[in-house]
């Protein structure tokens, strides 16, 4: 269980060092060497250095919950409401919050926390099986990072890709057949900042091309994960069992009994992600005829997922 411990203090201790060197060495003007078109940015990062680190003490929160978890199977309910409260700290503190055209700040707050919560919970729920939550994770991010980047938010796509870089770390070996695994000291810190990445990326310009529809991009890149959070949600109440509780009903649980190996398992779910990541992409570039197409274009993928799912109950019975 000790990949969520490498994930995080890989994470934050970049993070950290990046501060520091960011305080004692380019703000003091002893690194001259440096380009203007990096030293320009040196004041935006000591404006923001607050922020970062309230969402770096929010993420260790999380850590130190799971590790908490890891070590004697905390109750569901408890770590919900420390969850809360790390989202609602990140939303108010680090302005952390989806903003939507929305002005009143108690909605936002309560918006934001609620999708923090949400998306911390859809990759501890993917971490089911080998590869999963780590891999899709990182398809997720670099798919935001797309509009990151073509937004111009250095910081953002910074902190994404020292993401990128903690969890392919961890994939490696944890790629079926797994040679270590996140655990829940892994897998609520991987979501709090998928979440984080997704509320501070910014879809939409209006000096741009495109239109309003393009805030909707984390949805569709977040597509799968969330189909999978949501059924198995929907069944575990249908069955009159409690959400929190684990068992073998998510998609990927289907696909093996089927007679998939964990390696197709993995790879079937990489691609799907892809596929409406692909589509996310695209939507800050198309007009509303082409949004229209890749929204349909989503719903079909998920029609395939759920095709699979029903096809495995079949089989199953």
């Amino acid at each position: 269980m000790g990949g969520g411990i490498a994930i995080f203090w890989t994470i934050a201790l970049f993070v950290l060092a990046g501060v520091m060197a960011v305080h004692w060495l380019v703000a003091g003007g002893e690194l001259p060497f440096l380009d203007k078109s990096v030293t320009i940015h040196t004041e935006g990062f000591l404006h923001r250095t607050d922020d970062l680190l309230i969402v770096l003490a929010c993420a260790a929160t999380l850590h130190l919950l799971g590790l908490w978890d890891d070590a004697r199977r905390l109750g569901p309910y408890f770590k919900l409401m420390v969850q809360f409260i790390v989202a609602v700290a990140a939303a108010l503190l680090a302005d952390v919050r989806v903003e939507m055209f929305i002005e009143n700040k108690a909605i936002t707050t309560a918006l934001s926390a609620l999708w923090i919560v949400g998306i911390i919970n859809v990759f501890n729920f993917l971490d089911n099986m080998d590869g999963l939550s780590a891999g899709m994770s990182a398809i997720v991010v670099g798919t935001l990072l797309t509009a990151a980047v073509g937004s111009g938010q250095v910081f953002i796509t910074g902190l994404g890709l020292l993401f990128l870089g903690a969890v392919a770390g961890f994939w490696v070996w944890n790629f079926p057949p797994a040679k270590i695994f996140m655990g829940d000291c892994g897998s609520l810190v991987v979501g709090f900042f998928v979440a984080v990445l997704s509320l501070r990326t910014t879809y939409y310009q209006q000096a741009q091309d495109g239109g309003l529809y393009a805030v909707f991009m984390p949805l569709l890149a977040l597509a799968v994960p969330l189909y999978d959070f949501v059924s198995v949600t929907f069944l575990r109440l249908k069955q009159g069992k409690s959400p929190f509780v684990g068992d073998t009903q998510h998609f990927s649980h289907r696909l093996r009994r089927r007679g998939l190996s964990d390696v197709q398992v993995a790879l079937t779910l990489y691609l799907a992600t892809l596929c409406t990541g692909l589509g996310a992409i695209f939507l800050r570039q198309v007009n509303l005829i082409g949004a229209i197409l890749i929204f349909v274009q989503t719903i079909m993928v998920l029609g395939i997922v759920a095709i699979l799912e029903a096809t495995g109950n079949k089989e199953n019975h």
